[in-house]
């Protein structure tokens, strides 16, 4: 028999792409991101494999439609990914819950170590240089941003994709 080498878990092995996604449909959380306007591909990729690690429910793209499947590590298979033209397309369909933006370079942000999150959270990225169009953070319910103790402002969007999520999960899953 040929070697899985697919990056899963032992569990999941074997089965087939529809099956993984089956099974990981099954146990869905209810977090949901939205990456607006990243326009570095990789970083967009990076979100969605977070994504994926979490088993958040669905992740939204809004605007710029491509990103780098290569950085998601096929990750995009198991997940439900749409994608929306606009922010306003985007809460047209959206299901409710909290809108919660991860920005560092607004004045109404506060430390994402204070948030208590909704089980039913919707986390917003937007892209490395422009950030968060402030339209949009105008309809968001909470504007955080994760703190930094060395020379540097702020993280890579990738990276702050997954410590957000995992603050969400520590708070909804692990305790």
């Amino acid at each position: 028999m040929e070697e899985d080498t697919r990056n899963l878990v032992d569990d999941l092995k074997g089965m087939s792409n529809e099956d993984v996604k089956r099974f990981l449909d099954s146990n869905r959380n209810a977090l949901e991101i939205a990456i607006v306007n990243v326009s570095h591909d990789f970083n967009a990729g990076t979100i969605v494999r977070n994504a994926n690690n979490f088993n958040a429910k669905a992740v939204h793209i809004i605007g710029r439609r491509k990103y780098n499947r290569r950085g998601a590590m096929c990750t995009d298979k198991y997940l439900d990914i749409y994608y929306w033209p606009t922010f306003d397309d985007f809460l047209e369909k959206w299901k409710g819950g909290e809108l919660v933006a991860i920005e560092n370079n607004v004045p109404e942000c506060k430390p994402l170590g204070e948030k208590k999150f909704n089980s039913k959270t919707t986390l917003i990225f937007g892209g490395e240089s422009d950030g968060i169009p402030p339209e949009i953070l105008k309809k968001v319910d909470d504007v955080r941003y994760i703190e930094s103790f060395g020379s540097t402002r702020s993280v890579n969007v990738g990276v702050a994709s997954g410590i957000a999520m995992y603050e969400w999960a520590r708070q909804n899953i692990i305790s």
